[in-house]
């Protein structure tokens, strides 16, 4: 079972990482393969023979697993005639909603299509954007709403977040907003069926919290911790978790699952055992596993069943199946059980960084644990309570010290960055976060008293005391570029061998398998030239700009919601994957919020030698040491690459006249970022440097609005390539067809973030080329528009 189970999951992966699925006709090739199982093994040719035979079989069934399920899921999508367009619906709000400054967002189930001639997806993601006459939704409400569609588009970026995946994992097929305007009413106050009843219970206890503990700071994270919901915890409580480490524990995560089951387990356990006659119509193992299944399961349902929670409760139901059935399965077999109980439901959960970290973390701590603990117990026959407790706590070092060691492999390879405060921040964390904030807050969601709340925040409180301190350390988070593949592997069997049973000689010389993970580094950029990345950020603008030794960026795209914005959903997570942990000089074009929306953000997280703005900044702007004015005539010179500013001049305008012009040169290979200057903004630049406006790429102004990009502009910057950073299907109407037209037609072609996703350019004094993100990276779920 265990070689199945890892070939399997091979299979599944590799289909993931295909740009179109492949015919169903390939999985006839395998047909032959279990014949091969008949073989006698009696001899070691046969059965190396026989070991590849269900590694091979294994791995294709994993592959047209997953290749069936996503064809299965693809099926379903809204045609491109209906986008945009007003389509009436009845349905159901299908989870618990959320709350954002400008509306909500959730799940819905569509009953039945009223509008003549169109065939809605079964589940879409809608917004509700607040005004006047909007009414807002709950958990488990019917609703006749009319609303308007589109395909599932996100952006694309490099080490960014992909929604297109987590819309497929997700049965989201279209996504849209609710016309408010539109025919809106609600039909019944909560719809048949226990699924929309688990989750008007969970926005209940969610409204619960609210009210009883109001303002107070760390209700999201209890309100996570309840419920699953994390987008109620704010965005600066998070940044806090991820560099100490603990944010695995504020929310519902297999650690509580597995906590709350073993205390079910052995409550029950120890009361069933009280009576003769439970325990002889049922043995009280068997009850015990029964009330622990139970609980598991009870406890992510009011998570909202996520994958994280369903990997537990598949893990914690295979050791109760295990248990049941009097069968002595072996520790690897729990694992292969629950791994496959995830991976053939859900084949898109070998993409989650979870998934890795989840499975990693238990074999790590089976790894460290199996016949070592067993065989100090039976060392000592009847060891007293002291050295029952102390022996308790030599193995929670044990298991925080292979936590520790062993997980930074993953964490490298996943996130680019290891928490260098994690192994004290935890063990401060998991004991007070699982032992006692955790049953508060059910108790608190559950009794009709608001003191197991009180008191819940109270201890989380107290808590967080350590835990901004060390958050607030400098060193408490390496971070790096995301290291080569055979790093990792060699990083892994480092840590195995540091973490092997005493007895294993040199152990610490894992230390040198480890240490090419760190020492080896990312390609230099040579004297000369240039990289850079444009964002796909939407209806918005950020550019990065990258020399030997310095990084610029060039304004910080938009903000989506308040707490979520450009910075801290694309930026940052880039950015940090590159290996940037500070910026020279940030360049902010002019103060539109497509512009500026992600600056806070990233500000608060990339320490920056210089704010420029054609504004006066202010005196203290967060992390930035210094600020400038942008004005025409500032320039510099970074590793052989010279940088311009042309505009503005002296005399302000419109704002969008006043945007910041860039031009990078080297050699004579030019980029242009043009902000979003428009006629007069062009006019100045033509009179005042006629001479360098000639460009290989332009950023074109304005995201290609029909104010901007006049003729004798275009003809004067002649650009190669003319970029539009555009959002999918935005309300502007971006780009202008006359505008692209007009760049044709001066011989330059045409890249765009929403078809194209994020545009990477090198440029050299040889020449430039350019790689789009969506093509270059296309998986087979990757939205394609005209």
């Amino acid at each position: 079972m265990i070689l199945f189970t890892i070939f399997f999951t091979l299979g599944v992966w590799l289909l993931q990482q295909q740009a179109t699925l492949p015919p169903s006709s390939g999985i006839w090739l395998l047909a032959g393969l279990p014949v091969i199982l008949l073989i006698p093994t009696r001899t070691r040719p046969f059965r190396l023979i026989r070991a590849l035979s269900i590694a091979v079989f294994a791995c294709g069934i994993g592959f047209y697993h997953a290749a069936w399920q996503a064809e299965l899921r693809l099926a379903e999508s809204l045609p491109d005639e209906w986008q945009g367009r007003d389509i009436e619906v009845i349905g159901v709000v299908a989870e618990l909603p959320r709350i954002s400054l400008r509306g909500q967002r959730a799940g819905f189930d569509v009953e039945k299509t009223l509008t003549p001639g169109v065939t809605v997806p079964g589940h879409i993601y809608l917004s509700l954007y607040f005004d006047s006459k909007s009414q807002p939704l709950h958990a488990g409400e019917r609703w006749q709403l009319t609303l308007r569609l589109k395909q599932v588009h996100g952006s694309s970026n490099p080490h960014g977040f992909d929604f297109e995946l987590w819309a497929l994992q997700n049965k989201v097929r279209a996504t849209g907003y609710i016309h408010n305007k539109g025919h809106n009413i609600r039909l019944s106050p909560l719809a048949a069926g226990m699924h929309y009843r688990v989750e008007s219970w969970r926005e209940t206890v969610r409204d619960k919290i609210n009210a009883t503990l109001g303002r107070a700071p760390y209700t999201g994270v209890l309100t996570a911790l309840a419920i699953g919901d994390q987008g109620s915890i704010p965005y600066a409580q998070w940044q806090i978790f991820t560099r100490v480490g603990v944010i695995h524990l504020m929310s519902i995560s297999g650690l509580h699952i597995t906590m709350l089951s073993g205390m079910a387990f052995a409550i029950n356990y120890w009361l069933w055992r009280r009576s003769a006659r439970l325990t002889l119509w049922l043995p009280a193992r068997r009850a015990a596993a029964i009330a622990a299944l139970l609980a598991a399961y009870s406890y992510a349902l009011l998570a909202g069943f996520g994958v994280p929670a369903q990997r537990t409760v598949y893990m914690v139901g295979a050791v109760a199946c295990a248990l049941w059935l009097n069968r002595n399965f072996s520790l690897g077999q729990i694992l292969s059980m629950a791994a496959l109980a995830v991976l053939i439901p859900d084949p898109w959960a070998v993409l989650s960084p979870g998934f890795w970290l989840s499975f990693g973390a238990v074999a790590l701590i089976l790894y460290v644990s199996a016949h070592r603990i067993n065989a100090a117990d039976n060392a000592e026959s009847a060891p007293s309570v002291k050295q029952r407790l102390w022996r308790l706590l030599r193995e929670y070092a044990i298991v925080q010290w292979a936590m520790c060691i062993g997980l930074i492999p993953l964490l490298l390879a996943l996130f680019g960055q290891v928490s260098l405060a994690s192994p004290l921040a935890n063990a401060l964390a998991i004991p007070l976060v699982s032992l006692v904030v955790v049953p508060l807050t059910l108790a608190g969601a559950v009794l009709p008293t608001d003191v197991p709340l009180w008191l819940a925040h109270i201890a989380l409180d107290g808590l967080m005391i350590p835990l901004q301190f060390l958050s607030a350390q400098p060193q408490a988070v390496w971070t790096q570029h995301i290291p080569p593949a055979w790093t990792i592997i060699t990083g892994m069997l480092g840590a195995l061998w540091i973490l092997a049973p005493t007895g294993i000689p040199a152990r610490a010389l894992g230390l040198l398998l480890m240490l090419p993970m760190f020492l080896n580094k990312p390609e230099t950029i040579p004297p000369g030239s240039l990289r850079i990345i444009i964002f796909d950020v939407g209806q918005g603008l950020s550019v990065a700009a990258f020399t030997g030794h310095h990084t610029l960026l060039y304004d910080t795209g938009p903000d989506y919601s308040g707490d979520t914005d450009s910075g801290n959903r694309i930026l940052i997570p880039s950015l940090a994957n590159l290996g940037i942990s500070e910026l020279d000089r940030m360049i902010l074009s002019h103060n539109d919020i497509d512009h500026t929306g992600g600056t806070s953000s990233v500000l608060q997280a990339l320490p920056t030698g210089l704010l420029i703005s054609p504004h006066q900044p202010p005196s203290t702007p967060q992390s930035a040491r210094a600020s400038e004015r942008c004005q025409d005539g500032m320039s510099w010179n970074w590793d052989g690459v010279q940088f311009d500013i042309l505009h503005p001049g002296a005399d302000r305008s419109h704002a969008n006249d006043n945007s910041c012009v860039l031009r990078i040169s080297t050699g004579n290979q030019h980029i242009l970022l043009a902000g979003d200057i428009e006629w007069r903004g062009e006019q100045r630049l033509l009179r005042e440097h006629p001479d360098q406006l000639t460009a290989n790429l332009l950023v074109v102004p304005h995201h290609g609005s029909s104010s901007s990009s006049h003729i004798g502009f275009v003809a004067a910057v002649l650009p190669d390539y003319a970029v539009f950073t555009t959002g999918y299907r935005n309300r502007f109407g971006h780009p202008k067809a006359e505008i692209m037209q007009r760049y044709i037609d001066s011989g330059a072609k045409l890249l765009r973030s929403d078809r194209d996703g994020a545009i990477l350019a090198t440029m050299t004094p040889q020449g430039l080329t350019i790689e789009r993100y969506r093509v270059t990276h296309r998986r087979y779920w990757t939205h394609q528009s005209d």
